[in-house]
């Protein structure tokens, strides 16, 4: 007696990516604007009226879409491509058994005094701002930080001091969101978030509820979930609002980079008003700020707003606008290697945009010289390298793969 076969039929491409765009909240128009195509072109493709796009179009659907593995666009699992999460780091492990460790057994150790717990996290930022292999330097010294912060709060003798310590915490678990970041582990990455607000809240601080409502709404919004980030940015603004005419610069800073988030929230969703207002109050915030600030965790300051106001005209797939504000930001003015090397693959996504793939990779060259991690780690880039190895110009196609070696999207 023969069976029928169970086996359940593959989703087309078509349909695919029409989960995904809903998925996202997008309407059709919206991303189809943002691929540069009509929403009747879009409309035919995930009714599977027209063929898979060619393989620089699906890369750009997948960016847009923040298609974490082509296979979960393309629906071919032989060959899958990551492109929002990188390979795994080597002291990916060591962070993840720190941050896994049940922290009451076992550790009968003092804790390090307060300042002394403050100057090793600050040094650690400054290690991060200027090494370019900042996730290697920053990855051999959380998991120390990691322990020696829950021990500083399981110690704390009154009241004040554990709020001190709960705000060191998470400043701690601020730091770990910068090096899990693109990790292949998005559930500690999410974990570690939420410890990070758990200490913020403690703490009471409105520097430290701040920044953590800032990697949140960053972790949000790099997932896809656009009404999440948005939530936890209004949110922390409203309850900053009131404390900002009595507040020092790293609050008014950190206010300043929770509006700049809102904007890349509203680009990201095709806002072109909203993402631009929001870059204006941004702007007037930085110009409050002292001429040399530079907040160490967000690295809001006037010198980032250029970098700030490229990212969103590439966000909002605006060619000429882009590549305008490329040209006007000082990249040298970015006191951060690894933020100076995001500004980089910024002007490398404007430059290619605007139709212009042998600057986006000449570009991209310096953002590996200011600090290769960053680039390896960065989906954009990796998009638009792995997009150039098809190249037909032999010229552009050799040097795309021999960067392509070097940041790992191909082996050598």
């Amino acid at each position: 007696m023969s069976h029928p076969d169970t086996t359940p039929e593959p989703i087309a491409f078509g349909e695919r990516l029409r989960i995904l765009r809903t998925r996202r909240g997008m309407t059709r128009p919206v991303l189809a604007g943002l691929l540069g195509k009509s929403p009747s072109w879009l409309k035919q493709v995930e009714r599977g009226d027209l063929h898979i796009p060619a393989l620089p179009m699906v890369l750009r659907m997948a960016e847009v879409l923040r298609v974490r593995d082509l296979s979960d666009l393309t629906g071919d699992a032989r060959v899958p491509t990551a492109l929002f999460v990188g390979p795994g780091h080597p002291r990916l492990s060591g962070v993840r058994a720190a941050v896994d460790a049940f922290p009451l057994a076992g550790d009968d150790r003092p804790a390090p005094e307060a300042a002394h717990l403050q100057a090793r996290i600050a040094h650690a930022w400054s290690a991060r701002h200027s090494a370019p292999n900042h996730r290697d330097v920053i990855g051999t010294l959380l998991p120390d930080l990691i322990r020696d912060g829950q021990l500083a709060v399981r110690q704390a003798r009154t009241s004040a001091e554990r709020r001190s310590a709960q705000a060191a915490l998470a400043e701690v678990y601020c730091l770990a969101q910068f090096f899990l970041a693109y990790q292949p582990d998005s559930a500690l990455l999410w974990r570690v978030a939420e410890r990070g607000i758990v200490a913020a809240q403690e703490s009471e601080d409105p520097h430290a509820l701040g920044m953590a409502a800032w990697l949140t709404a960053e972790a949000h919004r790099d997932a896809g979930h656009y009404d999440g980030a948005d939530a936890v940015t209004m949110k922390a603004l409203r309850w900053l609002e009131a404390r900002l005419p009595d507040a020092d610069d790293e609050v008014r800073a950190i206010a300043g980079a929770l509006e700049m988030a809102a904007g890349y929230t509203a680009a990201r969703r095709g806002d072109t008003g909203s993402a631009w207002g929001w870059w204006d109050k941004a702007d007037r915030a930085a110009a409050r700020l002292p001429t040399d600030y530079y907040h160490p965790v967000t690295s809001f300051s006037r010198a980032v707003m250029g970098a700030h106001a490229v990212t969103l005209a590439v966000e909002l797939h605006a060619g000429n606008e882009s590549v305008r504000q490329a040209t006007r930001a000082d990249a040298g003015s970015i006191p951060s290697r690894p933020r100076r090397a995001r500004h980089r693959i910024e002007e490398a996504r404007a430059y290619q945009l605007d139709g212009k793939p042998e600057t986006a990779l000449e570009t991209l060259d310096k953002a590996y010289a200011n600090a290769p991690e960053t680039i390896r780690y960065n989906g954009y880039a990796r998009r638009i390298i792995l997009e150039e190895t098809e190249a037909k110009a032999p010229e552009r196609r050799r040097r795309a793969s021999e960067l392509a070696v070097k940041v790992g999207v191909l082996a050598a």
